[in-house]
């Protein structure tokens, strides 16, 4: 039996932590009007709990990096799950908003101790190059599965029961992830350092990185709600950005960084998180739009526009069961830069969308080639950003990942939906938004598809298959 076989149910137990991080973030999409109806909230609020999980996860990434590479994945992954399963209790029987907003901002807090983590327990379980290549591309796909997934049953199980049955999800998977977790892999793997070698935990920086990414993750999606110039946008955006670059100067005179600023230097690995921060401001794009305009514009359902993106996870899943054997064959660069172009191409249909557009001709198409390209692009991006690293600082890379994950959404979303506002009809602007995005996305497949300057030092950190690519380059010639 080979090693990925007999490490299957650990791998997928892991897979599926990831995707309902992912899955937990789109849990409110669909029924957050039901929820402000209930707790009688205005836009401020709702904004708040919109972004709540969000802000936290992405905030304290870095740190859960750092402390998953100090203590180890297994160890991480335990107190993750066991504080996303208690908040996500929590959430579901919330007596009011507070109690509500304050147990999303813990779901996000578990969630950043456990992406990280889980990375890094696939890395002890694949250690093989090959292996963790392929496990990558799996894992890649993982996300945006969940994103679909939330989107999906919460408008069904909102319609049907009630929103606070969705957190019985997260609440399932932290409990089996807890039993289970004694079948993984010890947390402290060979050729970890031992506890004097290990990285310091730099809080100066995490609390810096931390402050800094949610004051600006807030100030850009309260600008969809205040607009550019009110100061409940400037004032965040303002001082968030002023705290990153606090904290670049402080890792520049760390002595052991939060984020090394060299690990942002190798353009592969930068070109990767772009493709994944692009690829996921897209794919979020879509499902606020049209769920938005189906309901708002047409007079749809919930249950309707849940049903209205059952194509888009039918071509997700079929795209990502391939995306993986593709990489394999022909390379992490090629299925990103391809990924990305259709899934450019799928924004380029939608932003043909008006008031009047038929689902069969004027949705459908951009519904099935923008999953396509997308669970192809994360696969390849995947692989990119994480190839190289050593096993020490596979939290460190799993951080980063994750937070350009959450930034995409956020940051991508925050501007396309204030270029959106600034056209006349509400759904030219939604036209428009996707029209940028679409373009944003082109654009990232050219940098990625751009050849990478070959030195000894990026030889090893970023070529994913060399072989691979030699063989194809001497078969196409």
């Amino acid at each position: 039996m080979s090693v990925a076989t007999a490490d299957r149910p650990g791998f997928a137990l892991l897979g599926g932590v990831q995707a309902t991080l992912i899955f937990t973030i789109m849990i409110l999409s669909v029924p957050l009007p039901l929820v402000a109806r209930e707790f009688g909230l205005g836009p401020s609020g709702v904004l708040l709990l919109s972004a709540a999980y969000g802000l936290s996860f992405s905030a304290l990434l870095l740190l859960g990096g750092r402390l998953t590479d100090r203590h180890g994945g297994r160890r991480l992954l335990r107190v993750g799950l066991a504080l996303l399963g208690t908040a996500s209790i929590a959430c579901a029987l919330a007596p009011g908003y507070p109690v509500l907003l304050a147990s999303r901002f813990a779901q996000g807090v578990g969630a950043a101790l456990a992406a990280p983590a889980a990375v890094a327990v696939v890395r002890v379980l694949r250690p093989g190059p090959a292996e963790y290549r392929r496990a990558m591309a799996a894992w890649g796909g993982l996300s945006v599965l969940g994103a679909t997934a939330g989107n999906l049953l919460s408008g069904a199980v909102a319609a049907w029961v009630s929103w606070r049955w969705l957190f019985a999800v997260p609440v399932l998977v932290a409990l089996v992830g807890l039993v289970r977790s004694g079948s993984l892999p010890p947390a402290e793997p060979a050729g970890r350092p031992s506890a004097v070698g290990r990285p310091g935990l730099d809080l100066p920086g995490a609390a810096l990185a931390a402050a800094g990414v949610c004051a600006a993750s807030y100030g850009l999606v309260a600008s969809t709600d205040h607009g550019w110039r009110s100061p409940g946008t400037l004032l965040p955006l303002a001082a968030g950005l002023a705290l990153l670059c606090a904290f670049a100067a402080v890792e520049r005179h760390t002595a052991d960084p939060l984020l090394p600023p060299g690990f942002l230097a190798d353009r592969r690995r930068a070109t990767a998180l772009a493709a994944v921060m692009a690829t996921a401001a897209g794919t979020a794009l879509t499902f606020l739009l049209l769920a938005l305009y189906l309901q708002q514009v047409r007079g749809w359902g919930v249950l309707a526009t849940s049903a209205a993106f059952l194509p888009y996870a039918a071509a997700l899943l079929t795209a990502g069961r391939l995306a993986g054997p593709l990489t394999a064959r022909y390379g992490a660069v090629a299925v990103t830069a391809g990924g990305l172009a259709l899934a450019a191409a799928g924004l380029g249909l939608l932003a043909g969308l008006a008031p009047g557009s038929d689902y069969a001709t004027g949705l459908l198409p951009g519904l099935l080639l923008l999953p396509t390209g997308a669970a192809t692009a994360f696969a390849g991006a995947a692989v990119l950003a994480t190839a190289g690293v050593p096993p020490e600082r596979t939290g460190l890379a799993a951080g980063v990942l994750n937070t350009a994950m959450e930034l995409g959404p956020t940051a991508g979303v925050a501007a396309l939906m204030a270029l959106a506002a600034t056209r006349p009809s509400v759904v030219g602007g939604y036209a428009a938004a996707f029209a940028a995005a679409g373009t944003a996305l082109a654009l990232t497949a050219l940098a990625v598809a751009m050849p990478a300057r070959v030195t000894p030092e990026t030889t090893t950190e970023t070529d994913t298959a060399p072989e691979r690519t030699i063989q194809i380059k001497e078969h196409l010639s």
